[in-house]
């Protein structure tokens, strides 16, 4: 996926201690309020100890981490990453879009909401699915009409998706879902 849309700062929220955007973006800032995840990221040698023969050129050169509430204000600016990752953590779009720069992507799932909220969000472009099988990962960039549709039509409301605090069905589910900010 980063070669594809040529990423090189992502910001992670409720990553715990999925280090795997760093094994293929250069600079990756993780949050969490987990302290396991705080613990983890306070060693920088045992980070870089597991990262070590994982990552692809040039990656991996700048992680980060902020224990802190990804549903607050981060301290971190404005427009800053070109990829914003929520997977298992929404719903959190409300929050950080305004660190996603212009034309920056948003990858979510729609477990807590978070693909839910963006295929409503009239500011962003779905641009992908992402489908898993196995230990692949693949982009799929056809047919795109045919994914984020409802199994309930009535689900797609942004306010019950947000009080439920969970995505919503769709006939043609993928693994996350890739949306551009316009």
């Amino acid at each position: 996926m980063v070669a594809a849309f040529g990423t090189e700062r992502a910001l992670y929220l409720g990553s715990y201690l999925d280090l795997a955007p760093s094994a293929a973006i250069r600079s990756v800032t993780y949050v969490d309020l987990d302290r396991r995840a705080a613990r983890y990221f306070a060693d920088p040698d045992r980070v870089a100890a597991d990262l070590a023969g994982r990552t692809g050129a040039g990656a991996g050169e700048d992680v980060e981490f902020l224990e802190a509430d990804y549903v607050s204000h981060l301290p971190v600016p404005d427009a800053a990453f070109d990829l914003i990752v929520s997977l298992y953590a929404g719903p959190t779009w409300d929050h950080p879009r305004r660190h996603l720069a212009p034309g920056g992507l948003f990858l979510a799932n729609a477990s807590h909401g978070d693909a839910s909220l963006a295929a409503l969000d009239e500011s962003l472009e779905f641009v992908a699915a992402v489908q898993h099988r196995g230990d692949d990962y693949r982009l799929d960039r056809e047919g795109l009409d045919t994914y984020l549709v409802p199994k309930k039509p009535a689900a797609a409301d942004a306010e019950l998706i947000r009080a439920a605090g969970k995505g919503i069905a769709y006939t043609r589910p993928a693994f996350a879902y890739v949306f551009r900010l316009r």
